[in-house]
């Protein structure tokens, strides 16, 4: 508790406690309780005068001092003087001392002062100092990063950015009192723009690095394709050397093993060099970034552009009628679609099966709509062969990359059939003019070459080896045979070229073969050779029929021949032409015409006779037609027939034969004839006598004569004396059976 103040009664001993106090301090101390004490003016009075009284007593006791001690009290005063004026000059040496100390205590205390601000400034600028070499550290590394972006070295960018932020930025923005604090938000804040920066350049790298892939591509699909090509050789010295081999096509296992030494790569090479570093930095950027899927998009969306850039701006591939424009675009798919499998293989991040499959079954569409709008206004079957050609290296080299070539595949189904088209109307016309042009007239063949040209072309027949032909020779056929030969033959050579690379449909081959040549043989060579049967030219007819014969042969050995060149794969059993039965049974539509023209002849000659039925002279000499017609049917044999067999050649005399006997047998029959006497009679009899003489000179007369028997019996009958033995059973069939029962009265009558 508080020590209460004492109060005083009585201030002589408190005057004397005061006087006694041994310090300034101790006096204050016992002066101060006094003077609150004495507050009132009667206190205050009686302190007074205490303090009075002390001091007259002191005084009286210096008094009494000094008069009993007074010599030694002078002494002192005058040591005392002494001392006070020692203690003067001591006290203004000690004031000027004070003041000295005073001054240099302010000085001090200024110099102090200084110091302490000089420190708080020291401290200041160390702390700034410090505060600026982290901050300077801060934008070293900032400066760092963005100087690696102008370098190009964008991954180590990211990560020093990264780095920043891990060890400078995030700890001090956590302390929000940090000197740098402002410094690093600031820098954290601009850290996005940075790695967007980065992105931003990484993408335009990747952008040149694809557009120079989109300018390469072409090249790079040269490259491959020459390389398909290369393999393509090598592949064939190997079926030459092992037959087995033919079996197994370009891509298969055996082939891709016994091309293993072999290796090639396609995106580097002495040719081309296809770096993937640019994509590969910039998929590590985004991924970083944790942007993959943008990246993705992005990439994808960039590469559809390209393959729309890829496809042609012109419809038409086949403007000069050549096919580079389609060769160019063909390399360009390559190209594109191999950087698209390499890039799948390289990145799977980045293009993914789904993503190529999609855009290669795209761009298969497109090429094919092209092509085929394009194929629309071609006519030439070699160039839509070329076509199939560059289709068949395309689809070989994509196959190689693992692409799925069955839509492909299927066009060339389109495009076989097209080449079929148009070969089939190619050589229809070649046929056509070879047919229509033809003299018909025995092939004359003077050298032996030309034998041996013909020789081979033909083929189909049976001809005698040049060995052993005498030359000059004449060949039954005429020049259209063997050169339909040649151009059908050429025709299945052509044909078959098709399906030599990379055609796997041998079916569709074989019978569209079959069918093409059954149409060309029949709706071409038949029917022109048929329409020429309305010729009034017995020897044109004639050798068409020998050229009927011949075909008719030519299309049996052709159907053997169509089984041998079938496809090991192709469905058995034989092979029938309709032109095989159509060229034989126009035969008999040649021979038919044949016959009409010679009957047409011997109508002609007979029709000429103009016998004197009634005449009063007999004839010596037999009449001019039947003179005519001998020589006519003389002419036909050695020479019009001539060239065919001599079954055919007796045929048609033997019907000729008939046909001229019933033409004469019907002279007297005729319904103008009212009367025949005796002359009239011997004049017919000596013409059949001079047609049986005839006959009787020619080979195998035995059998041709029976043709006259009719009108041998008929004349015989008209120059007997009893016309009863005709009606008389067993005479008429002894001397004349062969003379029919309803002319021979009439005759008689006559």
């Amino acid at each position: 508790m508080p020590r209460k103040a004492q109060t005083w009664d009585d201030y002589g001993s408190a005057v004397t406690q005061i006087i006694l106090a041994p310090s300034d301090s101790e006096f204050l101390d016992q002066l101060i309780p006094v003077l609150k004490d004495a507050t009132t003016s009667s206190r205050v009075g009686s302190l007074v005068q205490s303090l009075s009284h002390y001091a007259e007593e002191r005084e009286g006791d210096i008094e009494r001092i000094g008069l009993t001690k007074h010599e030694e009290f002078l002494a002192s005063v005058n040591q005392l003087q002494k001392v006070r004026e020692g203690t003067v000059a001591l006290t203004a040496e000690i004031l000027d001392l004070n003041q000295s100390i005073q001054a240099s205590t302010e000085k001090l205390a200024e110099q102090k002062q200084a110091l302490v601000n000089t420190r708080g400034v020291r401290q200041n600028i160390t702390e700034v100092s410090s505060a600026l070499e982290e901050s300077l550290k801060i934008l070293h590394v900032v400066n760092s990063a963005h100087e690696l972006i102008r370098k190009k070295k964008y991954y180590a960018a990211l990560k020093s950015l990264e780095d920043l932020q891990n060890e400078y930025l995030v700890p001090i923005i956590q302390n929000k009192f940090a000197t740098q604090y402002k410094l690093a938000d600031m820098i954290q804040k601009s850290i996005p723009a940075s790695q967007k920066q980065i992105s931003e350049a990484v993408m335009s790298d990747l952008k040149t690095w694809l557009y120079f892939v989109r300018e390469s591509s072409q090249f790079l699909g040269e490259v491959a394709f020459y390389h398909t090509e290369q393999r393509r050789a090598r592949q064939k010295e190997r079926m030459e050397g092992n037959n087995l081999l033919s079996r197994f096509k370009l891509n298969s296992a055996i082939e891709l093993v016994f091309d293993e030494n072999d290796e090639f790569d396609v995106l580097s090479n002495d040719e081309i060099q296809v770096d993937f570093t640019p994509l590969h930095e910039a998929l590590h950027i985004h991924e970083a970034l944790g942007q993959v899927d943008r990246f993705r998009a992005e990439y994808a969306a960039t590469r559809r552009q390209q393959k729309d850039l890829t496809m042609p701006t012109n419809e038409n591939l086949f403007v000069n009628d050549d096919d580079d424009a389609l060769k160019a675009l063909l390399e360009s798919v390559a190209g594109f679609a191999i950087m698209e499998k390499a890039t799948m293989q390289r990145a799977p991040l980045v293009r993914s099966t789904l993503d190529v499959d999609e855009l290669w079954d795209s761009m298969c569409q497109t090429l094919i709509r092209f092509t085929s709008k394009s194929l629309e206004s071609v006519s030439n079957a070699e160039l839509v062969l070329k076509v199939k050609d560059d289709m068949a290296l395309f689809i070989q080299t994509m196959e190689g990359w693992g692409y799925s070539a069955s839509m492909l595949n299927n066009f060339q189904l389109v495009l076989f059939h097209k080449y079929a088209e148009l070969l089939q109307r190619q050589f229809g016309g070649h046929l056509q003019e070879t047919v229509s042009t033809d003299d018909y007239m025995p092939m004359n063949i003077k050298s032996q070459e030309e034998y041996e040209q013909v020789y081979s072309a033909v083929l189909f027949g049976d001809e005698m080896p040049s060995d052993d032909v005498t030359l000059p020779t004449v060949l039954p056929f005429s020049k259209m045979y063997p050169l339909c030969c040649i151009y059908i033959r050429k025709f299945e050579k052509q044909f078959r070229d098709f399906t030599q690379e990379n055609f796997d449909h041998p079916n569709i081959v074989d019978e569209t073969l079959r069918k093409t040549l059954d149409e060309l043989l029949t709706d071409v060579v038949c029917q022109t050779l048929v329409e020429r049967l309305n010729s009034q030219y017995l020897g044109q007819i004639v050798q068409i029929l020998t050229n009927l014969e011949y075909f008719e042969a030519a299309c049996q050995k052709l159907e053997r021949l169509l089984i041998q060149g079938r496809s090991s794969t192709s469905a058995g059993g034989p092979v029938t032409l309709k032109a095989t039965e159509l060229f034989r049974s126009h035969k008999k539509t040649a021979e038919k015409r044949i016959f009409e023209l010679v009957n047409s002849k011997i109508d002609d000659l007979v029709d000429t006779s103009d016998y004197d039925w009634t005449g009063t002279t007999k004839p010596t000499q037999p009449s001019s037609y039947m003179v005519t017609l001998t020589r006519f049917l003389e002419n036909m044999m050695g020479s019009t027939l001539l060239g065919l067999p001599r079954e055919i050649k007796e045929y048609f005399y033997f019907d000729a034969l008939s046909h001229a006997a019933n033409k004469i047998l019907a002279l007297p029959l005729s319904p103008d004839v009212k009367k025949i006497n005796p002359n009239g009679v011997a004049a017919m009899a000596l013409d059949v006598q001079y047609l049986t003489d005839f006959v009787s000179k020619l080979d195998n007369a035995f059998m041709l004569e029976q043709n006259l028997d009719e009108l041998q019996q008929t004349v015989a009958l008209m120059q007997c004396d009893n016309p009863d033995e005709f009606y008389d059973i067993s005479i008429r069939n002894k001397k004349y059976s062969r003379v029919d029962a309803m002319n021979g009265p009439v005759l008689l009558e006559k």
